[in-house]
This record gives C-alpha cells, structure tokens and sequence, in this order.
C-alpha cells in the first residue's frame, strides 16, 4: 500500500546547485553507471552541467523531515501492517530489471524498464509536504520528472479521461501481498487534469538518492496535495482509460477513502478529525491546510465540485 511553483528553500535545506549536482552524478554514477547520472542530474554533454531548480509553492518554508524518519516510518502493506518493520522487510526487493507498462488509450503505447524510463527526462528536485489520511505529515526531497512530460509523448486518444496505475503483484518478495484481507496488487487512479498538473511527479530519488524499496522504488507517484495513499509505489502500470478507474482503499472502503481524497481539514474522516496534523519529528499538532497548502496551484481543478461529496 503506497502511503496513507515556486522558489527554492533556504540556503540551510538545499545546497547549491553546481556542488549539488556534482555530488550527486558521482553518487548515482557508482549505483547506476554514467548514462543513468548524467540524465538525472540534467547533464548534456554540449552543455555542460545543469540542474532543474528546486520546485516549491512559495510559502514552503518547512524544514525538512530527516531522511531516517523518511526511510523508517512507512506504510506500505505490501510488505508490513507496521511503519517500523517495512524498510527491513522490503530491503531485498529487485528493482532492476522492472517493466513498466504504458497502455490503454494512448497512440504510443510501450512496455519499458524503469531505469530506461528515468533516464529519457531530465530530473527535477521537489520539496513537498507529504500529508497521510492517519493525521500525521513529513516534508521531503523528492527527485523525478512531472507526469505530464511522459503523458506528452504518449499521443493520448480524446476519449481518455483518467489515468490508472498498479504496482508490482509478487507475493514472494512482497510478504504482506500473501494476506487475503485487501484486493492485491495495490491500484490508483488520477482525472486526466491532476496527472497531467505539473506538480504530479514520478519520483526516482529522495534525499539526494536513489528511491530506496520501502519508499517505492524504483518509480513512484506523488501528487501533493492528495493524502499519501493516492501516491502509489512500486509502478508496473500506467494506463490512460476513459471511465473512473476503481481505487485500492474506496474499492475496501468507500465510505471512509473516496476517489479523489484531497486534503481537505474541513472534511473529517468519519473516525477521526482532519482539522490538525502532527509533522513526524515534531511535538504538537499544526493545523491542516487546505490541499495541503497548494490551494493556489490546484484549487481550479475541482471549481464547482462538492468536496465534500467528491471527497
């Protein structure tokens, strides 16, 4: 189970670009091999060195959730029902070779590995509030490619509507897939619009790293202004269909997980308040903030909808 524009932050979060860079081509050059870093870190060889800046609402002044919090406290029940067991158990899981297959109503379908994928567009690093329908929050690094420059090359047919994703079904290296109480794999679904809004990511990285398998890698989705459980883990589909696809929590549960489960503190889930949050590493609670604080960037998507209905 995947988790339940702007100007950089400060100087203290996120180091200069150029020794950034750098550092980070070595890094994932040693774990990758050359061609891999040199299109993540957004290097052309008759360019020279470049990278995407950091891409953050403006009023994103957060400090950064530590990257041990972020790698040891996940829900992923794929692999475990606790937080604390899942980096332990999903350590061993093969994510290369990893086909994703790209399909439906596209005039450009495919079926292509992950690292081939990541390596057609050039990275990007976000920092973004992760807000999980639990009530409790993160602030993360993430590094990856907007959606909408993968749907761009896809030649999407005018009757696609919504875009459907599922993650890897393999039992064997997945443990907690061996248990019958939820519908396995793990599915996802976006209108067109949100996938295609530029602050829709497929991650590859988080911290400077590669994704490590308890936060989904090699390829996730993470849409921020969702709660968690929308940004699925572990890709092995992408699918453009024309009908509202069926979701992993609102097909188990509808009246608690709706489709499109925006954050919203004005809509309580019905066994607990979204009014507040507590931010993983802090004390106290914050208030929550509507769309998770990207209201300017994403509220025109849903103008005239109930969302309290459409929750």
């Amino acid at each position: 189970m995947t988790q339940k524009s702007g100007t950089p932050l400060n100087d203290h979060i996120t180091p200069e670009q150029l020794f950034f860079a750098r550092r980070k081509f070595m890094r994932l050059a040693a774990i990758f091999g050359t061609a891999y870093a040199l299109a993540a870190c957004g290097i052309e060889p008759k360019t020279g060195l470049s990278l995407t800046p950091t891409t953050t609402p403006a009023n994103l002044q957060d400090t950064l959730t530590p990257e041990e919090s972020i790698n040891h406290f996940n829900n992923y029940y794929e692999f475990s029902f606790s937080k604390n067991d899942v980096a332990d158990l999903a350590k061993n899981l093969k994510t290369s070779p990893w086909q994703v297959e790209i399909s439906g109503l596209v005039g450009n379908p495919m079926s292509i590995d992950a690292k081939e994928l990541i390596t057609r567009y050039p990275a990007e690093e976000r920092i973004y509030r992760l807000r999980c329908v639990e009530g409790w929050s993160m602030v993360i690094p993430w590094y990856g490619f907007p959606l909408n420059r993968l749907l761009a090359d896809l030649d999407i047919q005018k009757d696609a509507r919504y875009v459907r994703f599922t993650t890897l079904y393999d039992p064997d290296q997945m443990p907690g897939q061996k248990s019958s109480s939820f519908d396995w794999p793990y599915f996802e679904g976006l209108r067109l619009d949100e996938a295609q809004h530029d602050l829709t990511l497929l991650a590859w990285g988080v911290y400077q790293k590669p994704l490590p398998p308890q936060e989904g890698a090699p390829l996730r989705l993470v849409v921020p202004w969702k709660y968690g459980f929308k940004s699925i883990k572990a890709i092995v589909k992408i699918e453009l269909v024309a009908e509202q696809p069926a979701t992993f929590w609102s097909s188990y549960n509808p009246a608690e997980y709706g489709f499109y489960a925006n954050v919203n503190p004005n809509v309580a889930h019905p066994r607990w308040s979204q009014a507040n949050e507590y931010r993983v590493g802090e004390t106290g609670q914050r208030p929550t903030l509507m769309f998770n604080g990207y209201e300017n960037e994403v509220a025109f998507l849903y103008e005239g909808m109930n969302l309290k209905e459409n929750f």
